[in-house]
């Protein structure tokens, strides 16, 4: 009896110990990494953890965040890759639009298993919108007369051939059989300019996120003809049908969260997957969320491995379809 005691006690005191062993300290500083200027999502998705983790006293000290713009986060990924790879409390901020270019192999060198995939923490959806007096009512209204005649629609939208707004139009001209690389697109420079192009009536349409349109549908300005989620979404925007239920399939999130170095330690990894876990329940972080006009979307460490390079490898496959990739 006096052995099998002995021996229980000895596993778990080996249990503590190896527990203890693997309980690391927070980092000593902290630091966000937006790929961008100041202002733009990369920022937004910083500030939600920044403001989160403090509130919720994840951490000490303030969370820094810094800007480092350039190609979607192809500067701050190479820099965090080949200069700054083991760095325990950096984490860099990314996107849907991040993995788009990493599919097209914009990121250069490097590629999707060349950093640890930490945590997504929220999501916007794409969208399409007109004037709230535009003869176009529907989805299917605005595709009728854009497969009746390509050059009478000119669509609008804050980034260049191959970004995910241009993907997003692209997609949508090939479900009603109409050549992408036919269609009027207007790439402006940010997601204020087409709104501006829209209701000065230069632009049909508006393709955009739709987090980009929340602070225009007060005025009775913009309608949002579509949105590209699996199905409609919750409160103030439950009126907005998807383009799926209009017959379209195209669905579109661009999700928001962080990645780390690649010789961050497993423990350190660990620590940072714990801490979002946590952050990610509290009601502090789901009020700054909502305040950011995203959507629920938790995710974390394998799982949002997986996620990452299935959404790269989908990105890939239609990138190919239009010639934008290899």
């Amino acid at each position: 009896m006096k052995t099998i005691i002995t021996r229980t006690l000895t596993a778990t005191a080996l249990l503590f110990a190896a527990n203890q062993a693997f309980a690391i300290d927070a980092p000593s500083r902290t630091e966000c990494i937006a790929p961008a200027k100041p202002g733009g999502g990369f920022d937004l998705t910083c500030k939600l953890i920044q403001v989160s983790l403090q509130e919720t006293k994840a951490i000490d000290k303030p969370m820094r965040v810094t800007y480092m713009p350039g190609g979607v986060g192809a500067v701050a990924y190479n820099a965090i890759v080949a200069q700054r790879p083991a760095e325990f409390g950096t984490v860099v901020a990314f996107s849907g639009g991040s993995l788009l270019n990493l599919s097209q192999g914009k990121f250069g060198r490097y590629g999707v298993d060349d950093v640890k995939w930490l945590a997504a923490v929220g999501t916007d959806y794409g969208m399409i919108a007109v004037r709230a007096d535009s003869p176009y009512k529907t989805l299917k209204d605005l595709m009728d007369a854009f497969k009746k005649d390509p050059n009478s629609v000119v669509f609008g939208a804050g980034a260049s051939i191959g970004s995910q707004d241009w993907m997003k139009t692209a997609l949508l001209a090939r479900e009603v059989g109409i050549d992408p690389h036919k269609m009027r697109y207007v790439a402006f420079e940010g997601g204020g300019e087409p709104v501006t192009a829209l209701l000065g009536n230069h632009i049909q349409a508006v393709s955009g996120d739709l987090s980009e349109m929340v602070p225009h549908l007060q005025g009775d300005k913009i309608r949002v003809l579509a949105v590209y989620a699996e199905e409609r979404l919750p409160g103030e925007l439950a009126s907005v049908p998807t383009a799926k239920e209009q017959g379209f399939n195209l669905v579109w999130p661009i999700i928001r969260g962080f990645y780390v170095g690649p010789k961050v330690s497993e423990e350190e990894y660990q620590w940072w997957i714990d801490t979002f876990k946590k952050t990610m329940a509290t009601d502090e972080f789901k009020k700054q969320r909502d305040l950011r006009g995203l959507f629920e979307f938790n995710m974390t460490g394998q799982e949002l491995d997986a996620y990452v390079k299935n959404q790269v490898n989908q990105y890939r496959e239609q990138a190919k379809a239009f010639g934008l990739a290899k």
